[in-house]
């Protein structure tokens, strides 16, 4: 490994990671190291690595040949591909190590670590040989202030054992600073990971927008399992910031009573269209439509549609289509009138009404359509969005190419990973 006297942990968090032949491997989500009994610093056994198929693999040390500001590089060799998995007497230093409150030395004074530093020793090893903490203070109200932060030998900092880990409860501000670059499905993974009283431990600090977005993106159990650890208004409240048909899906998964209790916490135009996506199958187009659309009416010209789509809050597949209908045009809506894709709108002059760019002749997907039915429509037609319409033509919500794909993987496609789902990768990196 290219000579470096000390790298801090947060530095490495999210650093490129690249093969011998400068081949894109993946990311550097975590360092791990082993704990141990005595105060002896404890050594670093290896990165987290998460692939580009977002599958997380342990990459021992010694497989490193540099680490640089900007990335590391692995050396030519054997890795195994296998789905990383903590051991018990393992320690995640960005996942579990950062936030955690210590004491310095038999002092009183209690500190929260705010970041570890790796250092190399004479035998190649890598330890955590120092920590930078900062002091808890006791002061409360406007008159707090930051206290300095300091950076100690590790045997100077007590409270970080094995047991002392497993007990103690963490804050989880620094771990929420090195999620703010992460996508929230790439934040869902790394929850995954997490032991359960640290993944608590984050989701009690994050907001509730921030939240919604990555239990999204979790496995249905893993959903259950952080809206179960909620209190209940919390609870309603994640549910009313997530999309409603993703909040539809995960109602539906509970126990009736647990389900009639958090709709009921909920705001009523927010659990409205919750209620309705929940009576249809979660198999059919009305199962999977989304009932929150971009819906303009004739006289809407060319200009607001463009306006509307560019909402960076609006998913992709989403602002690809807006759907013409009369008054009114929140779902279910007033007659259905036809759609205009967004190339479309992007090749007519700006105040042209989007009545004279309609597709009147697009069908349209009845609720009840099976996702076999769903599927083929998006095949033969081409689209990432399709609207779903009543016996009644009023239009009730539209289903994205994105839904229709996460019914047809496999249901345990987010806890196997990408790797499984796309097939195999090489067994190695490098010579592999």
């Amino acid at each position: 490994m290219a000579a470096v006297n000390r790298v801090f942990a947060a530095q490495l968090a999210g650093l490129p990671v690249f093969g011998p032949d400068g081949e894109s491997i993946g990311k550097v989500r975590d360092l791990v190291a082993g704990l141990r009994l005595d105060h002896q610093p404890p050594r670093v056994l290896g990165l987290v690595v998460e692939l580009t198929t977002r599958r997380r693999v342990f990459v021992p040390m010694l497989r490193i040949t540099s680490i640089e500001p900007n990335a590391v590089t692995l050396a030519t060799g054997s890795v195994n591909m296998r789905h990383f998995h903590q051991r018990p007497n393992e320690v995640l230093v960005l996942g579990q190590l950062l936030d955690a409150h210590a004491r310095l030395g038999t002092a009183e004074s209690r500190v929260t670590v705010v970041d570890a530093a790796m250092e190399p020793t004479r035998t190649r090893d890598w330890v955590i040989a120092k920590l930078a903490v900062r002091e808890r203070s006791t002061r409360l109200g406007l008159g707090r202030r930051r206290t300095a932060l300091q950076v100690l030998p590790w045997s100077e900092v007590a409270g970080l054992g094995l047991t002392d880990l497993s007990g103690q409860p963490q804050g989880a501000g620094q771990l929420l600073v090195l999620f703010d670059t992460m996508r929230a499905v790439d934040v869902a993974v790394t929850l995954r990971d997490l032991p359960a009283k640290r993944r608590y431990e984050v989701a009690d600090a994050m907001d509730d927008e921030r939240l919604a977005d990555v239990i999204e993106e979790l496995p249905e159990d893993d959903q259950k399992d952080l809206i179960a650890h909620l209190p209940e208004e919390r609870a309603a409240d994640i549910l009313e910031a997530m999309n409603p048909d993703d909040a539809a899906d995960l109602l539906g998964e509970l126990a009736p009573a647990e389900q009639s209790r958090l709709l009921e916490l909920m705001e009523p135009e927010e659990s409205e269209p919750v209620r309705r996506l929940l009576a249809y199958s979660s198999d059919t187009a009305g199962g999977l439509m989304t009932p929150e659309p971009v819906v303009l009416t004739p006289d809407a010209t060319v200009a607001e549609a463009l306006a509307r789509i560019r909402n960076a809050e609006l998913p992709a597949a989403l602002a690809s289509m807006v759907f013409v209908c009369r008054p009114p045009t929140e779902t279910p809506t007033g007659r259905y009138v036809g759609c205009v894709h967004f190339q479309r709108l992007l090749r007519e002059p700006p105040a042209e009404m989007v009545a004279t760019t309609v597709d009147s002749d697009l069908p349209a997907l009845r609720p009840g359509a099976p996702l076999s039915e769903v599927t083929r429509y998006f095949a033969a037609y081409n689209l990432a969005c399709g609207p779903v319409v009543d016996s009644e033509d009023h239009l009730l919500g539209a289903v994205t190419v994105d839904d229709v794909l996460d019914h047809l993987l496999p249901e345990d496609w987010r806890e196997t990973g990408l790797h499984d789902v796309t097939g195999d990768i090489p067994e190695e990196v490098g010579n592999a």
